[in-house]
């Protein structure tokens, strides 16, 4: 499975490599890598550190987070998390304390749609527990009274 990670990987890295119209030998060079060792990363050959394809992303100008993910180095919610959380620490517009201040409400918000979330779903299991154990009691309840 992890070769299928890093065939998708290296067919997406030649895929930015191409779009930004650079050689395999000016983005190893600019990543800091070897012409020989990147060609294997892109036939999927070989699997890149979390090091290297930081290294690369920054060369191609991606966000080194979505070659995490497509590395199979980080999950697809952990990145989202991880770019919105870049986003608001990256703006120019804000001053450190508000940026904290944001953090802490998106925060929040994570931990309140997650409490939610597994409240519904415990809900939504006792619901169905009930359907089942009850519909078959129910008869047996009302049997005495009739």
């Amino acid at each position: 499975m992890a070769s299928l990670n890093v065939g998708n990987l290296g067919e997406y890295l030649r895929e930015q490599r191409r779009t930004a119209q650079l050689s395999l030998r000016q983005l190893a060079d600019a990543a800091g890598v070897s012409n020989p060792y990147l060609s294997q990363i892109e036939r999927g050959l070989r699997k890149p550190s979390a090091e290297v394809l930081q290294q690369v992303a920054k060369a191609l100008r991606i966000s080194a987070e979505t070659l995490y993910v497509r590395a199979g180095i980080l999950d697809e919610k952990e990145r989202e998390e991880l770019e919105t959380r870049a986003v608001i620490l990256a703006d120019p517009s804000i001053n450190e304390r508000q940026k904290q201040v944001l953090l802490q409400i998106y925060d929040s918000f994570r931990k309140e749609n997650l409490a939610e979330a597994e409240a519904a779903a415990k809900a939504a299991a006792e619901a169905a527990a009930a359907t089942d154990g009850p519909a078959a009691a129910a008869p047996d309840a009302e049997s005495p009274s009739r």
